[in-house]
C-alpha cells in the first residue's frame, strides 16, 4: 500500500509485463483466492504494489516446484507480510533483544578488522552463493574496503555495502546503500554473510566520547555468531533499510529472507576454520 501511495502503482499490464503472468490469469486468481489485491482507482482501474511483482514471481516458483496454487498463493502472501513487517534499523539492537544469549564484548577498531576479515575471507575461500552485507558506517571508511568488498560480491548472490555518502565509482558489482543522516547504521559496524554451510554475523556499535582517539583504537560494543536465527535477523534489518533507500534488488532479497533459515548447527570443521582465521588475523593485527 505504501508504495501504491508513493506513486501511481503498477497497471496489471505493468504487473504481467514484469513477472509473465498474463493479465487474465492474474484477474482469475484476485477472482479466485483475493490475490494480487491491487487497489482500485476511481476509474476502477487496478494498481499494484512494488511488492506485489516479487509476490507474484513466488507463486509462479513455488507452482513450478509442483505446488498446488492455492497453497502456493498461501505461502507468497504469508512471505510478503513477512517481509513487509517493520524492523528497527539496528542490527546490534536486533540481536540484542532478539538473541540475549549473545554476550558484548568491548573490542577496538583494529580488532574488528581481524574479525572482518577473517569472515569475509573464510567466506570468499568458500566461494558460495550466498547474501552479504557490510555497514561502514562512513563512505571514506568503505574506500579501503572496496577491493575486498568487490571479490566478495563476485562470488556471492548478492552484495550490499551501506554508508553515508554516494555510491563508489570504481564499484561494478557491490550495490550501494546510502544511509540517512538520523540512522542508526551510522555508528554501526556490521558484517552479515546469509549462508547454509557458514552463515556469520558480526555487528557492533561505537561508544560515544572518542573523538580525541586514534583510529585503530577507537572501542566498540560487539556481539558476533555463526547461529542460523541470528544472521537471518541481522540480514532481515539490512536488506530491509536498503530495500528502504530505494535499491531495486534488495526487494527480492527481502522477500526471500522472510523464510526461517535451516535450524541446523554449522559443521564444526567449517567453524573451525573460522576460527582459525579469527586467530590468525587477531595475532597479526596485534602485532601491527
Amino acid at each position: 500500500m505504501d508504495d501504491v501511495l508513493k506513486s501511481s502503482g503498477l497497471s496489471i499490464g505493468d504487473l504481467a509485463e514484469r513477472t509473465g503472468v498474463a493479465p487474465a490469469t492474474l484477474r482469475m486468481w484476485e477472482t479466485r483466492h483475493g490475490f494480487p489485491a491491487p487497489v482500485r482507482r476511481e476509474s476502477g482501474h487496478r494498481r499494484y504494489a512494488e511488492s506485489d511483482v516479487e509476490a507474484v514471481r513466488e507463486v509462479v516458483r513455488r507452482r513450478e516446484e509442483g505446488v498446488r496454487l492455492d497453497r502456493a498463493i498461501s505461502q507468497a502472501v504469508d512471505r510478503a507480510r513477512v517481509a513487509a513487517a517493520p524492523t528497527p534499523e539496528s542490527v546490534f539492537a536486533t540481536l540484542r533483544s532478539h538473541h540475549p544469549h549473545l554476550q558484548p564484548q568491548r573490542l577496538t577498531k583494529a580488532t574488528l578488522l581481524a574479525l572482518s576479515w577473517a569472515i569475509e575471507d573464510e567466506f570468499c575461500a568458500r566461494a558460495e552463493r550466498a547474501t552479504v552485507f557490510g555497514s561502514f558506517q562512513d563512505a571514506r571508511f568503505y574506500a579501503p574496503a572496496a577491493p575486498r568488498w568487490e571479490e566478495l560480491a563476485r562470488v556471492s548472490r548478492a552484495a550490499f555495502a551501506l554508508a553515508s555518502g554516494g555510491p563508489d565509482p570504481r564499484a561494478a558489482h557491490v550495490h550501494h546503500v546510502p544511509l540517512a543522516e538520523d540512522s542508526p547504521l551510522r555508528r554501526e559496524w556490521t558484517v552479515v554473510c546469509d549462508s547454509v554451510d557458514l552463515p556469520a554475523v558480526l555487528a557492533a556499535w561505537e561508544l560515544p566520547g572518542q573523538d580525541d582517539v586514534p583510529d585503530r583504537e577507537r572501542l566498540f560494543e560487539a556481539v558476533w555468531a555463526v547461529d542460523p536465527p541470528a544472521v537471518r535477523d541481522a540480514a532481515r534489518v539490512l536488506a530491509r533499510v536498503a530495500a528502504d533507500a530505494g535499491v531495486d534488488e534488495a526487494r527480492p532479497v527481502l522477500f526471500e529472507l522472510a523464510d526461517e533459515p535451516a535450524r541446523h548447527a554449522a559443521d564444526l570443521a567449517t567453524v573451525s576454520m573460522l576460527f582459525n582465521r579469527v586467530v590468525a588475523y587477531v595475532d597479526r593485527f596485534g602485532r601491527s
